[in-house]
């Protein structure tokens, strides 16, 4: 099927947010996050070798790739975006590129992509990912630093500027070709057929290296559509701003990322949870404008997704 095609026709998708930063869920040192789980990192400035302790002690044991696939399946979902690698850094999926992944750093030792992508195949659901291809707080020269922390961002810092301050000999392409692209050809060749790449938070990519990861997308997989986020005005399909719906109609594919509550991480504090209703209303206002919803869930550091989350998907909130 023509990948535009498809993606017009599926409306309503899942994006999970998932990785070491939900151990903390939400909380650092006796203070509560007071912005999206998946941001602590950044926020309370936790230095990588403390940080790195988390992957010592991350054992999902109640991970189930089967029981995400069906609830988003029986709540009309039509495909699952998955955080393989977010800002942290961390692969949640076997990377040979960097050992900081979930089978090689973690007791856990599964490849959660890779479960994800085989119950996907089996129950009739597309697989998408997301991948930070520019912030990685866990690289010296990960991207993010040609922003001013303190005007942007709510004062938290883009890169990582606790444990590399040295702003002036940063230099994103050492990471660019060290990790990001060798980790963007795993995503895409170990995993089969992947509907769409989810990037994020283009700062200091140029338009040759933006170009460069598209070029490398459509080599390996010609129908995987890739979102705007990629940076210098590039990719299949844009994506709006969190928590944004489209204001106008638009022949053009577009989808709107979403929050269940009022965070993408975990938080265990955070029980500002949409109603079924809710839920229903926001699907029929992007679909009446042309775009997908993307809604996100937020699994906790057992692996499940949160009990409210599934209520309310499944219409019992």
């Amino acid at each position: 099927m023509d990948p535009r095609k498809w993606f017009k026709d599926a409306k309503f998708g899942m994006m999970v947010h998932w990785g070491l930063y939900s151990l903390l869920a939400g909380e650092w040192n006796g203070h509560r996050m007071d912005y999206i789980g998946e941001w602590i990192m950044s926020k309370h400035e936790i230095p990588i070798k403390e940080y790195e302790r988390l992957a010592g002690i991350f054992n999902p044991i109640y991970f189930d790739a089967e029981e995400w696939v069906f609830t988003a399946k029986n709540a009309g979902m039509k495909y699952i975006v998955v955080t393989s690698k977010h800002h942290d850094g961390f692969a949640m999926y076997h990377s040979k590129a960097d050992k900081y992944n979930i089978v090689d750093a973690t007791p856990f030792g599964r490849d959660v992509i890779g479960e994800l992508a085989q119950a996907c195949g089996k129950h009739d659901i597309r697989l998408g990912l997301y991948y930070s291809q520019e912030i990685d707080w866990h690289e010296p020269h990960g991207g993010g630093y040609g922003a001013d922390r303190y005007h942007t961002n709510v004062g938290m810092s883009w890169d990582n500027d606790w444990d590399f301050p040295d702003r002036e000999n940063k230099n994103y392409t050492i990471c660019f070709e060290k990790k990001i692209k060798p980790q963007l050809k795993e995503i895409m060749t170990q995993y089969g057929d992947i509907c769409l790449i989810c990037f994020d938070t283009p700062g200091v990519i140029t338009p040759e290296q933006s170009r460069e990861l598209v070029n490398l997308v459509k080599f390996y997989q010609p129908d995987c559509l890739i979102n705007s986020r990629i940076g210098n005005n590039m990719g299949d399909y844009r994506s709006c701003g969190d928590n944004k719906l489209p204001e106008e109609y638009t022949d053009e594919l577009v989808e709107a990322p979403v929050t269940l509550n009022r965070t993408w991480g975990y938080k265990s504090f955070d029980n500002e949870w949409k109603t079924r209703a809710q839920i229903d209303d926001i699907l029929r206002r992007c679909n009446e404008k042309g775009a997908n919803l993307l809604l996100n869930v937020g699994p906790d550091y057992l692996g499940r997704i949160p009990g409210p989350s599934v209520d309310a998907l499944l219409g019992r909130l």
